[in-house]
Formats: C-alpha cells, sequence, structure tokens
C-alpha cells in the first residue's frame, strides 16, 4: 500500500485518470464507514470507498489484484488516495486496517522525537548522525518493551490505563536516573495521571458511541 496524491496517474478502465478524477465516478452507494482503528478520543472512523485498477503487464506472471482506496473525512470531506497491490483479494476492513497503520508509525515517531531526542542532533557527517539515531532508536525501544512487559505481567486495574511510553519515561528519569526520596509520592502522582487518562479516555468513546 502506497499513499499517493491526488493528481497521480492512474490506469482504470483500460484510460489514464487521476486519482481525484476516478474518485467523481465512485457512486454514493460504494462509501463505506469503517474504523481504521482506536484512538484516544474513539475509533478513527472514515468513509471509505475502493476502485479497482487494470492489471500490470498482462504478458507477466502477476495473479494479484491493484486498487485504489479513497478515504474520506467524515467532518471536514479531506480525501487521501492509497493505491494498493493484493495477491489475492481482502475484504474493505483489512485494507483500511493496513492503511491506519501509519497512525501508529507517526506516533512511535513522535514519541522518539520528543522523549529520545531522535531530532535533537546537531551533527553534519553521515556517521555521527548514524550514531546518534541508533541510541535514540535504541532508548525508544527500551521504553516500549519496559511498557509492554510491565503491562502483561502486571495488567494495570480497570480505572487506570496501562503504563505508556511517556509514563514509563517519566518513572525510569524520577526513580532511577535521578533517585528521589520520595518514591511513593512520585508513584502516586503516576497513577493518579493514568487515572486521569482513563476516565477521559471512557468519556471520548462514550461520547462517540452516544453520537449519530
Amino acid at each position: 500500500m502506497l499513499a499517493v496524491a491526488c493528481d497521480h496517474p492512474i490506469v482504470a478502465g483500460g484510460a489514464t485518470w487521476r486519482a481525484d478524477e476516478l474518485r467523481k465516478r465512485v457512486p454514493a452507494r460504494a462509501w463505506q464507514r469503517v474504523s481504521a482503528g482506536r484512538g484516544a478520543k474513539g475509533h478513527r472512523f472514515y468513509d471509505w470507498a475502493f476502485v479497482q485498477l487494470d492489471p500490470g503487464d498482462p504478458d507477466a506472471d502477476d495473479p494479484g489484484q491493484r486498487w485504489l482506496l479513497i478515504r474520506r473525512n467524515r467532518s471536514s470531506g479531506e480525501l487521501a488516495y492509497y493505491r494498493c497491490f493484493m495477491p489475492y483479494p481482502v475484504p474493505l476492513a483489512t485494507l483500511v486496517n493496513v492503511a491506519g497503520r501509519r497512525w501508529s508509525i507517526e506516533e512511535r515517531i513522535k514519541t522518539s522525537k520528543g522523549l529520545c531526542g531522535l531530532d535533537q542532533h546537531q551533527v553534519r557527517r553521515w556517521r555521527s548522525w548514524y550514531r546518534w539515531v541508533t541510541l535514540a532508536m535504541v532508548a525508544h525501544a527500551f521504553l516500549v518493551v519496559a511498557a509492554l512487559t510491565s503491562n502483561t505481567r502486571h495488567p494495570p486495574p480497570p480505572d487506570l490505563i496501562g503504563l505508556t511510553c511517556n509514563e514509563t519515561q517519566y518513572l525510569f528519569a524520577a526513580l532511577l536516573a535521578r533517585p528521589a526520596a520520595d518514591r511513593a509520592h512520585r508513584l502516586r502522582w503516576s497513577a493518579w495521571r493514568r487515572r486521569q487518562q482513563a476516565r477521559a479516555r471512557a468519556c471520548h468513546y462514550r461520547q462517540q458511541a452516544n453520537g449519530p
């Protein structure tokens, strides 16, 4: 799956179209409301449609299928386009699930920048940049593994969210990197933050479930 621009050339029906021109030929009944994944404020619902494209080289041994996946924001109407290749037919929900992985990748990059200094280097040579980025990625991997391990071995109660990378980094800095005398106080503040986040998440999901 590859995100493309609105003017990307698409071959369908024996003719070449712009992606946005091909979208105008999609009937209204073809749009389906599907969630691209769970977020902090509820499911990420969008309207989706897909159009089958012409196959590639007809002489090549290529049994796969090519599709144009179109995403439409339900509130703003903003459109996004994805070129898809599948070795065999799959349902729309599978394509949407793959497209929704982009949010998790962007979230990991954002976390790496904010918590591990991925973009805070001041180097000009490739080797120096490579070393800095490698250390930042190792630090981020440590936070992910530590949070996942803690949530797996010690599942949080229903009124708390699981440990996040942000909370793990805070606790590591407060309790290990800079040992504090008031460890119990820091842990109580951590539990309070996670409880408030759990309540906010529950309110967002409840509001979405009661909406249109």
